[in-house]
């Protein structure tokens, strides 16, 4: 059996989450759900990344303890598991004491024993929304292009990570497909990067100015940098750094979940954080001697109606309020379909509406309940498994599951979406042309066609089941093999009715 191990970016909790993160678990479910059914082991690594300058100051704001601030949130991120039906296996959160402290200490050992951190003055800009210190060629008008905000000015002695010494190695990795970034655009936007150079960063920070974060092993005052905290919950997760002694004895159980699931088969990011996870976090990895990640997919943002999300605007999107006015797979169709993966997307109410009528009511549904409400009425249906199947048909899902096995691999959820409807499609021009209606047709040639209509369904079933799990168990259900050969129908309620 193969091992799958998928990861989204830990959410940072300065806020509820809004729908970009619910866009990111979806597209990053789909694909551990896809992996489960071809009969890979999977697991599926989500969190919350609760240190920071950032989330410091939301939680004074608003006059509340950082560990209370932090865990509120936290907990109505674990609500989406439910909310948007995730299959996610674990939820790692960076304030974890047990469970990740050890691991994000340990990394820095590691990274410290190879000679990649030493001491530095440093006066630069720090961009408090990007948790980074930035350049005047990263600003537009001094100011960061993603926050629209002016840079601190931060002088103090910090630790230093030799980003520098990695440059030739990830480029390396990265050109030779190694490590490998998809879409095509992102790869190369990362090797335009190196190309002007990699230089070392800073590592952490005075903890007289951020105390809210891990403690530098060895140093208290300093202040783990809080990506390097963050970027080391892909192994803090899965037993690194669960260790009684070093040179490490491990406990069993935590070193072989370590050497089990690493190195990651996927990291699921947005773009905005591509820089860390594709030089950062690499080079920590070269540095600690550990194996770089397989890929990294990258997804887009989502505007609203064309604008920025902006909660002075009012157009956040919440993932709460968006299940409970559409249902659970409508929202998760409406974001897979209509959000290109990989690229930017524009997320509009209107067009949820004519996604869900036009292609969830009209064309699933529809084609759904065509089929099931024939095979109903004809009662038992006994077919031949050899004779009754026609050829067409069987050549058309195979087809089309070679196809949306390509798409799913490219990571373009929403052509493979395209592709089952598609299926649905021919479906529903077969059921035209056969017309299991017509009186003339005797009972065998009506429960032939019939039992192909069932199986186009059966199999768009099948292959929507990462996407929308809820719908395919539906239909499934509808469809009661009595014996070998004989098959019988319990229609289910509308999949979807109009709105």
């Amino acid at each position: 059996m193969k091992k799958f191990y998928i990861t989204t970016s830990i959410v940072y909790v300065n806020a509820p989450p809004h729908v970009g993160f619910a866009l990111e678990s979806i597209q990053a479910d789909v694909l551990a759900r896809y992996h489960r059914q071809k009969g890979d082991e999977v697991f599926f690594l989500t969190g919350a990344d609760e240190h920071g300058a950032k989330i410091a100051r939301a939680a004074e704001a608003v006059g509340k303890d950082f560990q209370l601030f932090v865990d509120e949130i936290a907990a109505k991120v674990k609500k989406l598991k439910d909310v948007l039906n995730l299959s996610w296996d674990d939820f790692i959160r960076t304030t974890d004491k047990k469970r990740h402290w050890p691991g994000a200490q340990k990394l820095w050992r590691d990274m410290a024993a190879a000679g990649d951190l030493y001491r530095r003055k440093y006066r630069g800009l720090y961009c408090v929304g990007h948790e980074a210190f930035v350049t005047e060629k990263d600003l537009i008008d001094g100011k960061c292009r993603d926050h629209q905000k002016e840079p601190e000015v931060i002088e103090e002695e910090n630790w230093f990570f030799r980003l520098s010494k990695y440059q030739k190695k990830i480029e390396s990795s990265i050109k030779k497909n190694k490590l490998r970034i998809i879409p095509e655009g992102r790869r190369t936007e990362v090797l335009s990067f190196i190309k002007e150079g990699l230089e070392d960063v800073s590592f952490s920070r005075p903890r007289k100015d951020l105390s809210w974060g891990i403690s530098v092993p060895d140093d208290e005052t300093s202040t783990m940098y809080v990506w390097c905290d963050a970027l080391a919950n892909y192994i803090s997760a899965i037993g690194y750094g669960q260790q009684k002694s070093s040179p490490p004895k491990a406990d069993p159980p935590q070193a072989e979940k370590f050497t089990k699931w690493w190195p990651a088969d996927i990291h699921l990011i947005g773009k905005d954080i591509l820089r860390f996870h594709a030089l950062l976090w690499p080079a920590m990895l070269l540095s600690a001697k550990l194996p770089l990640p397989k890929n990294i997919f990258v997804h887009g943002h989502l505007t609203v109606d064309g604008q920025k999300m902006s909660k002075s605007v009012g157009n956040v999107v919440d993932p709460f309020e968006l299940v409970a006015k559409y249902g659970i797979d409508p929202a998760r169709y409406y974001l897979l379909r209509e959000i290109p993966s990989g690229e930017d997307g524009d997320f509009s109410y209107k067009k949820l509406k004519e996604r869900y009528n036009g292609d969830l009511a009209n064309g699933l549904g529809n084609f759904a309940a065509r089929v099931l409400t024939l095979a109903e009425k004809l009662g038992e249906i006994k077919v031949d498994l050899k004779s009754d199947v026609d050829k067409a048909v069987a050549k058309k899902i195979k087809a089309v599951q070679k196809k949306v096995d390509e798409k799913i691999t490219e990571f373009k959820l929403h052509e493979a979406l395209a592709e089952i409807w598609d299926l649905i499609a021919f479906g529903d021009k077969y059921v035209n042309e056969k017309k299991p209606w017509n009186a003339s047709l005797s009972v065998n040639e009506k429960a032939r066609t019939i039992f192909n209509l069932i199986a186009i369904l059966d199999n768009v079933a099948a292959m929507l089941s990462p996407f929308l799990p809820e719908t395919s168990k539906k239909i499934t259900e509808s469809i009661h093999w009595l014996s070998k050969n004989t098959l019988k129908i319990k229609k289910s309620a509308m999949l979807f009715p109009r709105i």
